[in-house]
């Protein structure tokens, strides 16, 4: 069945009305293409003369893990650089005589590695790039892997590290010329970005002003705007041409699409897959899957139906409360995958 736009347009307005975010913009389609796309509201209340378009510039957030890591990780595993039950020493030997040895590509890929769960790594381990990488890799696990399934940035983290280093190559670098440039994802790149192409976020009480251009996630700011937890910039035209790749049956990436949209994580719950999880309210059987990220963005993804969806809004400009918006994300969610 065709989503509805006018239910899903009516839906995104009920959310500027009422302030969840400024403004929202989405897209639906399939293998073949984008079929819908929608916009509504501003990206800027204090700049009503310029609407949200499927061409603004968002902070994705945590969609980084899986438009730079996730992509990465699995280009290396079907060039047969890696495997998932590899443990990490095999790779990083620098490793060995750490509580992180044993620990395997899947587990990380899965959020059952028992890593730390999220803490100011500024706090812990300071501001230089090079410390920050070698205390993370250091640390104690939060628990033994394989016991339970627990989200924690420090997995893509880790998976953004082993990435450089298996290919001597910096992260930025990597998913530049491994995923957006192939696939022509002209307007996605980590950040700074030139404030005025983009959606402001939260307000920094340290500038005066909302971050606009600058990423949000301050981990990754430590890291110089570049890491696996968070940086990347994109817009909605670009991760629909992202998306309906990965739908291609027969694409370069299909085995991995494959292996990473089933549950990987036995009778632990809550239920994942690589990166990507069953979308809340539905069955894993039901196919649909969908990641995340803190800023406000959301995409979805489905080789069962053969549909894809992008919903990305700039709701950190008002508020943390993630209710709302989780709310209008379920709903959008039914709208396209009926």
């Amino acid at each position: 069945m065709t989503p509805d736009p006018d239910r899903i347009e009516h839906l995104l307005l009920q959310g500027v009305h009422q302030q969840v975010y400024p403004g929202a913009v989405w897209a639906t389609g399939d293998a073949d293409g984008t079929h819908l796309t929608g916009s509504c509201g501003l990206p800027d209340p204090e700049d009503p003369g310029r609407p949200m378009t499927q061409d603004t510039v968002f902070d994705v957030a945590s969609l980084t893990k899986i438009i730079t890591v996730w992509s990465v990780i699995g280009a290396l595993w079907q060039q047969q650089r890696l495997s998932l039950d590899d443990p990490l020493a095999a790779h990083m030997p620098e490793l060995n005589g750490y509580q992180l040895a044993p620990v395997t590509v899947r587990q990380l890929l899965n959020h059952t590695a028992g890593l730390p769960l999220r803490a100011n790594l500024r706090n812990l381990y300071g501001t230089d790039p090079g410390q920050i990488r070698t205390g993370v890799l250091r640390e104690p696990l939060n628990r033994p892997p394989g016991q339970a399934v627990e989200y924690t940035d420090r997995a893509a983290l880790v998976l953004g590290f082993l990435a450089e280093h298996l290919t001597a190559t910096p992260l930025d670098h990597l998913a530049q010329t491994t995923v957006w440039q192939p696939l022509g994802m002209t307007a996605t790149s980590f950040g700074p970005l030139p404030a005025e192409r983009c959606a402001p976020t939260e307000y920094d009480d340290d500038t005066g002003r909302h971050l606009r251009g600058a990423v949000h996630d301050f981990s990754a700011r430590l890291l110089g705007g570049v890491c696996g937890i968070a940086g990347a910039f994109s817009t909605a035209s670009d991760l629909a041409t992202y998306l309906r790749h990965l739908l291609q049956p027969f694409g370069a990436g299909a085995a991995w699409v494959q292996e990473s949209l089933q549950v990987q994580t036995g009778d632990l719950q809550p239920a994942r897959g690589l990166f990507w999880h069953p979308a809340s309210g539905t069955d894993p059987a039901d196919g649909v899957y969908v990641h995340y990220g803190f800023t406000g963005t959301g995409i979805w993804i489905s080789p069962k139906q053969n549909r894809w969806a992008v919903l990305l809004t700039n709701k950190l400009y008002y508020s943390r409360d993630r209710h709302p918006l989780k709310e209008i994300r379920n709903t959008f969610r039914t709208l396209v995958f009926q």
